[in-house]
């Protein structure tokens, strides 16, 4: 119900497990005493991460210890930053090797198909002499032959390479319009896709030859080429200069590969031996880094020669915070021992809850919300029953439930597992609230049991209530047959639909044990008679956990020494609501007690009796109980009365209590003002508790709070808070009716995929009907754990959530407060992923 008893104590010495407060917040970060050594943790941290990130490139797995090293000391730190620099240096000369020597070696292999594939697009003859004509025939000699460029006499020129395969219409247009017709290009495309030098990528490539005439379109086809990230590449002029380059490519491509492999091989062998240290040294690391951030945030006192730090350590484990001091002080060989006070303090202590692995998924429902404030009612110890409650009020299907609770057995039977406590996302998620989903499996089968709602088909495990035979005229004496109407075979053979009457005696035997009776599941206003029970049932439940709500209240007023707001806040919230409300639920009960089967014809309507309540009719309106009237206009007034004094009883106090008795103060050993709601708190400020009655007080507090009190805000404060709530007493009661809405629609949602799939081959003759249940069966199976459990599962559960937050929590949480957070190595992420950053 409440927190850990928070303590503060300062001690000279780094923290090992409290939370630490700031002591030098006025000094620059970067004048901080230990800032040099955190820069030398991030260069380390800098380091580790490229080894991590070249020994995944490599696909070396990272060995994990599940023993943690300890922060080394500084002179092991020294020689390990000097092992990892030049191991980075290293690192970094090799792998610039490698990438130089693959480059070279894709560049000679697209040269090589280069050769290959131009080698058919220019004829050339080595043999021939040219003789030049001034004006050469052209109609039998190709424009691309050698020979005949010769007796145009130009000077041909020649650019090839590859080209991107998307770039190459692109290419050809701009070498048309650049050059206005004074190239030939050539193109052909690569059989095989080859690896980018540049980026790596396996692409396509075009293999083109560009004739020219004239060194200035020479200069113009380069750098349309350069533009084009064209790899262009020396043409040979002669058949035998093609074969020698040819013959040299091979010989040097041989050689690359041999030196490659080698390379690679040094290059894994040295990030082998590195993986097996480098989980050790990352843990270290983070440690190192998190000591001297710690130390940055004490107070370091030069004379002394000794850090001061203040600290927020719970109660119960300052001994072993004492006994960790004389350890370290030992370990280290101090020549003064640290030690540790208790020191007073007027801060808020920040909160912490211990939870273990059941409790915890319930108190981050809450924290969602906002962490508590110091001391304040923990609404996650009462949401372990309403929460998982509430859902199953929406989810009552035995079957439903039952498989749910199957899966998140599973899940904590299992739940050391090291795949299940490393899995992410959705699956990391069920896993995590494990046992919510234990809790409302096992409370959606009780509520499955009450509404007798198995997969939408009711179970007969009692035997029926009702008496079929006993309407049959046959049954009953002359008498009886003249005052009751009855069955014979006429009326059964001729009527549609059969009702049955619960006054006829023998027809209605008793209340079936456990829920509502099977019968119903056959009767044609099913719906009718579930929707006014499933209704009148939210109603109830949802008054009573708002009730349960503002009690809560009261316990935080106590605690906090506020007495006047139990008078003047939650009593007349409780009238308010149970005047009004409350009544409400009283009138529902009365009835179901009161009127029988008999009577029930001539039973009010609640809802009818509840609007009269306000209106004031006459007297023979009431017909619910004797001294109806007289009772309601009790509460009428009782209700208005309870009104004035929400608004301005609270302000009109504090004024008072400001004016009449001066800074009438509240106050706790060592700590004050742990919550603050409103402005309320500055008339309250002082020495001694309000209960008390000692007005004793600094000068100093007196004349703060006298200038700071302002009761326009708290008066306005206050009307806000109350208009809120009375408001919110009708709008959060109609909140609840979302118990019988989802309740309704899961329930039809799953007679319908029933009477889809499961009806059609169970009314089949044996034949047809076995062959065509089995995959329905699956299919129906498939649509149940998709649609109902998990679809209608998580709207359930958002819609218990909000009834939690918003209609129960408001009532009394404020979750204002500041989440303990203490200083812990476990705490420390040593896990490696792909893009993982040590830091």
């Amino acid at each position: 119900m409440t927190v850990t008893e928070m303590s503060c104590v300062g001690r000279n010495f780094y923290i090992h497990g409290p939370s630490i407060t700031k002591l030098n917040q006025n000094v620059n970060s970067f004048q901080r005493k230990f800032v040099g050594e955190v820069k030398r943790c991030e260069e380390l941290e800098r380091i580790l991460v490229y080894l991590v990130q070249e020994i995944n490139r490599a696909a070396i797995p990272l060995p994990e210890c599940e023993a943690s090293p300890p922060a080394p000391p500084l002179k092991q730190v020294l020689e390990m930053q000097e092992q990892l620099q030049k191991l980075e240096v290293e690192l970094r000369e090799v792998t610039k090797n490698k990438e130089k020597l693959k480059k070279n070696l894709l560049e000679l292999i697209e040269y090589t198909h280069m050769l290959r594939v131009t080698k058919t697009f220019v004829k050339r003859n080595v043999e021939f002499e040219p003789t030049y004509e001034e004006f050469p025939s052209l109609e039998n000699d190709c424009l691309l032959d050698y020979s005949c460029m010769q007796r145009l006499g130009a000077k041909l020129g020649f650019v090839s390479g590859l080209i991107n395969q998307g770039k190459v219409q692109a290419f050809e247009k701009m070498l048309w319009r650049a050059c206005k017709g004074y190239t030939i290009l050539s193109y052909a495309e690569l059989d095989e896709a080859l690896e980018d030098p540049e980026t790596g990528e396996v692409i396509k490539w075009y293999v083109f030859l560009i004739s020219f005439w004239g060194e200035q379109i020479g200069h113009k086809v380069k750098k349309i080429c350069d533009c084009y990230h064209c790899h262009v590449y020396p043409y040979p002029n002669t058949a035998e200069e093609r074969r020698e380059i040819q013959e040299g490519l091979n010989t040097r491509i041989q050689d690359l590969y041999t030196v490659l492999h080698k390379t690679e091989d040094y290059l894994r062998q040295v990030l082998c031996k590195a993986a097996e240290s480098v989980y050790n040294r990352v843990v270290q690391v983070k440690k190192m880094k998190a000591i001297y951030h710690m130390l940055n945030m004490c107070s370091f006192d030069v004379t002394n020669k000794c850090l001061i730090a203040e600290v927020w350590c719970p109660e119960v484990d300052l001994h072993d915070l004492r006994r960790a001091l004389e350890e370290g002080s030992r370990e280290s060989g101090a020549t003064i021992p640290s030690f540790m006070n208790t020191i007073p303090t007027k801060e808020t202590p920040p909160t912490l809850i211990r939870t273990n692995k059941f409790t915890e998924g319930f108190q981050n429902i809450v924290d969602a919300y906002g962490v508590g404030s110091y001391r304040e009612v923990n609404p996650a110890l009462f949401s372990i029953i309403t929460f998982p409650f509430l859902f199953a009020v929406m989810f009552g299907d035995f079957g439903h439930g039952f498989m749910m609770f199957l899966f998140a057995l599973l899940l904590v039977l299992n739940e050391n597992h090291p795949r299940l406590n490393q899995s992410q996302e959705i699956m990391g998620m069920f896993f995590n609230g494990r046992y919510i989903l234990l809790l409302m499996g096992l409370f959606s089968v009780y509520t499955g049991l009450i509404y007798n709602e198995c997969f939408s088909k009711s179970v007969n495990l009692f035997g029926s209530g009702w008496n079929v035979s006993a309407m049959y005229s046959s049954s009953h004496t002359p008498q009886e047959q003249k005052k009751m109407v009855l069955w014979n075979d006429s009326v059964v053979r001729h009527s549609r639909v059969l009702q049955l009457d619960p006054s006829v005696p023998g027809v209605f035997q008793g209340p079936y044990p456990l829920g509502i009776d099977p019968i119903w599941n056959l009767a044609t206003n099913r719906l009718t008679f579930l929707n006014s029970f499933k209704m009148k049932m939210s109603v109830i439940l949802g008054i009573i956990h708002m009730t349960f709500g503002v009690v809560l209240g009261i316990f935080n007023h106590l605690h906090f020494r506020k007495k006047f707001n139990i008078y003047l806040v939650s009593i007349p919230q409780l009238l308010f609501m149970l005047c009004t409300f409350g009544y409400l639920i009283f009138m529902i009960i009365y009835k179901w007690l009161v009127f029988s089967a008999e009577t029930s014809r001539v039973a009010p309507s609640i809802l009818i009796e509840f609007i009269n309540m306000f209106l004031f009719p006459p007297s023979e309106m009431y017909v619910l109980y004797t001294g109806q009237e007289h009772v309601q206009i009790v509460l009428l007034v009782i209700t208005a009365l309870s009104v004035p004094v929400l608004f301005l009883g609270k302000p009109l106090f504090l004024l008072w209590l400001h004016n009449g008795r001066s800074c009438f103060g509240v106050s706790r050993s060592g700590y004050t003002l742990v919550r603050k709601d409103s402005e309320e708190e500055v008339s309250l400020l002082g020495n001694q508790d309000i209960e008390e009655g000692n007005n004793q007080m600094e000068d100093g507090c007196r004349e703060m709070t006298c200038e700071e009190f302002n009761f326009g805000e708290i008066m306005m404060t206050q009307v806000i808070h109350s208009i809120e709530y009375c408001l919110g007493c009708i709008s959060n009661t109609a909140s609840y009716l979302r118990l019988w809405a989802l309740s309704l629609a899961h329930a039809q949602l799953s007679d319908v995929l029933w009477a889809m799939l499961m009806r059609v081959p169970l009314r089949m003759d044996t034949t047809y009907g076995i062959l065509l249940l089995f995959p329905l069966i699956t299919l129906f199976a498939v649509l149940t754990i998709f649609i109902l459990l998990i679809m209608e599962g998580l709207s359930a559960f958002l819609h218990a959530i909000r009834l939690h937050w918003v209609e129960f929590q408001n009532k009394f949480y404020v979750g204002a407060g500041t989440k303990f957070v203490p200083f812990s190595f476990s705490l420390l992420s040593s896990k490696f992923n792909s893009n993982d950053n040590v830091a």
